[in-house]
């Protein structure tokens, strides 16, 4: 952090349909400058090796700005799931790792961090892993299509299991095998009232607000 700059944070958990999150907000004297968004690739490598060393993922990073401020959105994941107090921490831990770098500038800044919501699509083997036992439509290709030179014809199975290079679907009582070169990205589907044990249930009210040490502060 430069010399003379005001650096405060605040979090707050919540809980919806689409995921979980925690957010971070850096307050900076600003003066003058232009919004700048730094480079995702850059801001990836930065933040990779820190959910990695907590046995987590980078699902995706994106940052947009509104105004002269902006809005850095870091999307996790891990087996079993992450729960709100795992994305706290990871907050916490992404925060300082970027404190100590100059990739987001002098600017201001919020640090959105999240799980992915139902309407992450299933591109890579363990996006598939953690959707077991979910409904999922996934369009196949080619020959393994159901209209077979006309696209990609959709598919809607529950998802049996999931290896580094093929998942096993569920079409009505019947297992097949595909390669994932033969499918296209899938989407879980909502089941309304067949919610797993310990998954939050849509609606759930906000988690109370949690301060860092230097959380005082007003942006």
């Amino acid at each position: 952090m430069d010399g003379g700059s005001r650096h405060g944070s605040r979090g707050q958990a919540r809980s919806g349909p689409l995921g979980k999150a925690v957010r971070h907000t850096r307050a900076e004297e600003a003066g003058s400058h232009q919004v700048a968004l730094p480079d995702a690739d850059r801001l990836t490598r930065l933040l990779e090796p820190v959910l990695r060393a907590m046995s987590m993922d980078l699902e995706g990073v994106r940052v947009t700005a509104a105004g002269r401020r902006r809005l850095l959105r870091v999307t996790i994941d891990a087996d079993g799931g992450v729960s709100l107090d795992a994305i706290a921490l990871a907050s916490r831990e992404l925060s300082a790792r970027l404190d100590g770098s100059p990739v987001m500038g002098e600017l201001p800044y919020t640090l959105e961090v999240t799980s992915p919501g139902v309407d992450r699509p299933l591109t890579q083997p363990r996006h598939w892993r953690r959707a077991i036992g979910r409904l999922v439509i996934v369009p196949l290709s080619g020959k393994q299509g159901h209209h077979a030179g006309n696209g990609l014809a959709p598919l809607t199975a529950r998802v049996a299991g999931a290896s580094e290079h093929g998942v096993t679907l569920d079409c009505d009582g019947v297992l097949r095998e595909y390669r994932y070169a033969d499918l296209g990205p899938g989407q879980v589907q909502v089941e309304f009232g067949h919610l797993e044990s310990g998954e939050d249930e849509a609606g759930e009210e906000p988690a109370d607000e949690f301060s860092d040490a230097d959380a005082g502060e007003e942006d």
